[in-house]
């Protein structure tokens, strides 16, 4: 992408009000290849350090004198609060959007535009990134547990979305208002998408580009046996919410607007 039009998407990110929200842990290796990269088309970032313990918040502190803001947990609290903090932190800070990107380099912050371009369409809507499930190096694991992610998703919402675990996404920060992430982990994402659909959102997906190093360069805190568990707590418990409060809530959200 040529200078001008890096320009222009910087123009375009500072006239919607929209930020950059980076979750980290322990990415030492890529966090500031990630960091520079987003730079090029956002100024307004958010790196939320969730408690790293390897050199992370050492190489974090190059970007005081950049006004990038860095928010710190003294202790790992998991991915959920992580992102919790930053959709919160660019609340207060005044943002009206928040995209939110991993710091593991699996994702492309040259897609960036992409988010904008469907923001401008879409302005009241959640953007999520659909990623290339049958690229190169794309781990199996991955994939079957994207399927089984969007299998629950279409029975607790109704709604058909082909990547429902990315962390690649735009969210509008006045639809995500009291939408605390009961999940301190991964499928804090999941529950984030079901709870504003049951609330009207709506949720529009864009195809990006993704990442994926070899098995021997690849950094997971992903948890296999342990995560999935959660993830299938969390999809039986939304299951039982979304007959009793998920579609009921929808039902008289179509029915006020319907009314207007």
């Amino acid at each position: 992408m040529k200078d001008c039009e890096i320009n222009k998407i910087k123009q375009v990110l500072k006239e919607r009000n929209i930020c950059v929200v980076v979750p980290t842990y322990n990415n030492e290796k890529t966090i500031i290849e990630v960091v520079d990269k987003i730079f090029d088309y956002c100024e307004d970032i958010i790196i939320v350090d969730d408690g790293s313990r390897d050199k992370t918040k050492q190489l974090l502190s190059k970007y005081k004198t950049e006004g990038i803001n860095i928010v710190r947990h003294q202790t790992n609290k998991g991915k959920g609060k992580a992102l919790k903090t930053g959709l919160t932190t660019a609340r207060k800070l005044g943002f009206k959007y928040a995209i939110t990107i991993d710091s593991d380099g699996q994702h492309y912050p040259e897609d960036i535009p992409y988010f904008v371009k469907e923001n401008e369409k879409y302005p009241n809507a959640i953007i999520v990134g659909n990623r290339n499930f049958n690229q190169e190096n794309m781990p199996k694991k991955n994939t079957f547990a994207n399927k089984f992610s969007n299998f629950w998703f279409f029975i607790q919402t109704g709604c058909k979305l082909n990547d429902t675990q990315t962390g690649y996404r735009l969210y509008p920060l006045d639809y995500t208002k009291g939408l605390s992430c009961l999940s301190s982990r991964y499928e804090a994402e999941l529950e984030l998408l079901v709870f504003s659909l049951w609330r009207g959102t709506k949720i529009r997906s864009v195809d990006v580009n993704v990442f994926y190093p070899s098995k021997e360069e690849r950094v997971s805190h992903f948890r296999p046996f342990y995560d999935f568990f959660r993830i299938s707590v969390l999809n039986t418990c939304l299951c039982v919410m979304a007959i009793f409060y998920g579609f009921p809530s929808k039902l008289i959200t179509n029915i006020k607007k319907t009314g207007k």
